[in-house]
C-alpha cells in the first residue's frame, strides 16, 4: 500500500472512487426483490455522499448516519463467562422475537478468527467447547429496539480460526473453521477444519459437534440451495495447489437444525480441460455440463483433499476462494485474486463465478483484470452482503486505510464506512506505525432482517457497530 493512496483516502474519504471491470453487474443481483426493479437514479448519484470524520475516532460516515458500538474486544460479556473474544469475522443476523419496546429482537452470531496467539479466546464453556485448547469460536448477542444488546454470550468454543461460514434456511449459522491443523499441532488435542452449526436462539440446542462428513479443509464460506438443501463451499488454501469449490449433497436435505449431522457426499468442481480457473479470463464464458467428483477421504485422514487423486481427469483449483451467495437459481462465489507468482496459472485482481445447477453450467460472469486500476477504490474485497438497496456492501481487506464500500446496480462503487481505529502495534503484521499506521480490516458485513440496521465487525481490535441512517429501500 503506497504512502500516497492512503494520504489520498484519508483527505477525500474515498468520494468519487471508481473501479474497472468488464462483465454484468446486473448479473449479480439475480432473483433479488430488490434487483426486479430498475434503479432509477441516475449515475452518479449511487452513494450516501462523503465520509464525515468521526470526532470520537471509531467510524468515518456519511452525514445522516451514526453507529452505535455493540461490543468491543476485551470488555466483560454481558453473560459473564468471560472477555469479549479477539479477531471478530464473519456475522449474520437473524430475526428474533417481539420487543416489548416495539419491533422484534435481532440476534447476531459472530466468529471469532482466533489462532493460538489471539489476546483473548472464547472462554471455554461446558457443552459448548470442541477443543479445550482451541481459541476460537462464535458469540452470539441478541438486541432490542435501538440496537440495545440484551444478551451476549459464547455460541460455541473450542474451535480454531473461525473466518466466515454462512447461514441456513432454517436460521442457524454454518462457522467454517480455516485450517487444517491436526491434533498436535499448534498445541490442539483434537483435529479441526470442520464446519459447525450454531443456533443463534440457544446454542445449546446444536452445542459442538463437527460436521466431518461436509469435509476437513481450510473452509472460507458456504452458501444453501434453498430448494435442494445442497451446501456449496469453498476453500481458500495458502499454498498450492490452491483451494476447490465444493458441493455437500446431505442425506437430509433441509431438515433443520442437525439434520446436517446425519452426513452426505462431499464432491468437488471439475471442469473439463480447466485445471486452474486463473486461465479464464474472458467474463461470459460458460462451461455446459461441468463435472462434480467424489472427494476421495473428506476427513483427509493422510492427504489434504486439494492433494488427493480424482483419477485421470484431474481436478479443478483456483486461488483465494472466498465469499459465496445464493441468488435467484445459482450459487455465486468468488476467487479475490490470482498471482502467479504464488503458483496460480494465470493472474487477475479478481473473479466472480456463477454455477447454476439446473443446467450444470458455470459462467465467469465479472473480472478484474490487468486494465483495473488496483488503487481504488480499495483492494483485497472480502466478505460481501446484499444491502438494502439491492446493491453490494463489500469489506475490505488490505493494508493501509480500510473501508466498507457499496456497489449499485449500476456498477459505480461508493464508499460506505471507513475504520479510524489503528491497528495496536504489537499486532500491525504489516508494520503499522505511530506515523504511518495500519487500520483493522473490516468484516461480517450484513443487514438487520428489517433492512434498517447494518452491522459489521472491525476485526483488530475486535469491535461490533451497529449503523443506522437513510438507507435507500
Amino acid at each position: 500500500m503506497s504512502a500516497t493512496r492512503r494520504q489520498v483516502l484519508g483527505r477525500t474519504g474515498a468520494l468519487g472512487a471508481s473501479i474497472a471491470f468488464t462483465g454484468s453487474i446486473p448479473e449479480l443481483f439475480a432473483g433479488t426483490a430488490a434487483a426486479a426493479t430498475p434503479d432509477p437514479r441516475p449515475l452518479g448519484q449511487g452513494g450516501y455522499g462523503p465520509l464525515v470524520p468521526d470526532p470520537d475516532g471509531l467510524l468515518d460516515l456519511p452525514e445522516g448516519f451514526r453507529y452505535r458500538v455493540l461490543s468491543r474486544e476485551g470488555d466483560e460479556l454481558r453473560s459473564g463467562e468471560g472477555k469479549v473474544p479477539s479477531h471478530c469475522d464473519g456475522m449474520a443476523a437473524f430475526p428474533g422475537r417481539a420487543d416489548g419496546r416495539q419491533g422484534r429482537t435481532t440476534h447476531l452470531v459472530r466468529n471469532h478468527e482466533n489462532r493460538p496467539n489471539a489476546a483473548f479466546r472464547v472462554p471455554a464453556v461446558e457443552g459448548l467447547t470442541y477443543d479445550p485448547m482451541g481459541l476460537g469460536g462464535c458469540t452470539a448477542l441478541e438486541l432490542g429496539s435501538g440496537n440495545r444488546v440484551l444478551s451476549e454470550r459464547v455460541a460455541i468454543a473450542g474451535t480454531a480460526v473461525n473466518c466466515a461460514g454462512g447461514p441456513t434456511p432454517w436460521h442457524t449459522w454454518l462457522t467454517c473453521e480455516e485450517t487444517e491443523d491436526r491434533a498436535g499441532t499448534n498445541g490442539y488435542a483434537k483435529d479441526h477444519g470442520f464446519i459447525f452449526e450454531v443456533d443463534p436462539y440457544d446454542p445449546r440446542r446444536t452445542g459442538a459437534v463437527p460436521l466431518t462428513a461436509m469435509g476437513r479443509f481450510q473452509h472460507e464460506a458456504i452458501a444453501v440451495d434453498p430448494r435442494s438443501g445442497v451446501v456449496y463451499e469453498t476453500e481458500d488454501a495458502f499454498e498450492r495447489p490452491f483451494g476447490l469449490f465444493y458441493r455437500f449433497r446431505p442425506k437430509k436435505p433441509l431438515g433443520g437444525i442437525g439434520s446436517l449431522r446425519a452426513g452426505g457426499e462431499l464432491q468437488a468442481l471439475r471442469v473439463p480441460g480447466v485445471p486452474d480457473l486463473s486461465t479464464i479470463q474472458e467474463p461470459g464464458t460458460a462451461f455446459d455440463r461441468v463435472e462434480w467428483v467424489d472427494v476421495p477421504d473428506p476427513l483427509a485422514r493422510q492427504t489434504p483433499i486439494r492433494f488427493q487423486d480424482f483419477g485421470p481427469g484431474g481436478i479443478t483449483h483456483a486461488q483465494k476462494l472466498e465469499g459465496c451467495y445464493w441468488g435467484g437459481s445459482s450459487v455465486y462465489f468468488v476467487s479475490s485474486f490470482a498471482k502467479s507468482a504464488d503458483g496460480s496459472a494465470a493472474d487477475h485482481f479478481g473473479q466472480i463465478w456463477r454455477y447454476d445447477p439446473d443446467r450444470r453450467r458455470l459462467t465467469l460472469v465479472i473480472v478484474f483484470g490487468p486494465e483495473t486500476d488496483v488503487q481504488l477504490p480499495g483492494e483485497s474485497p472480502d466478505n460481501i452482503t446484499l444491502a438494502p438497496s439491492g446493491g453490494l456492501m463489500v469489506c475490505e481487506d488490505g493494508n493501509g486505510a480500510q473501508h466498507v464500500f457499496g456497489l449499485t446496480r449500476h456498477g459505480e462503487v461508493y464508499p460506505m464506512a471507513r475504520n479510524r481505529q489503528a491497528v495496536p502495534s504489537a499486532a500491525a503484521a504489516a508494520g503499522g506505525t505511530p506515523k504511518d499506521p495500519e487500520w483493522g480490516e473490516f468484516a461480517g458485513v450484513t443487514f438487520a432482517p428489517d433492512r434498517r440496521t447494518m452491522y459489521v465487525n472491525c476485526y483488530t481490535p475486535g469491535t461490533t457497530f451497529a449503523v443506522t441512517g437513510p438507507w435507500r429501500h
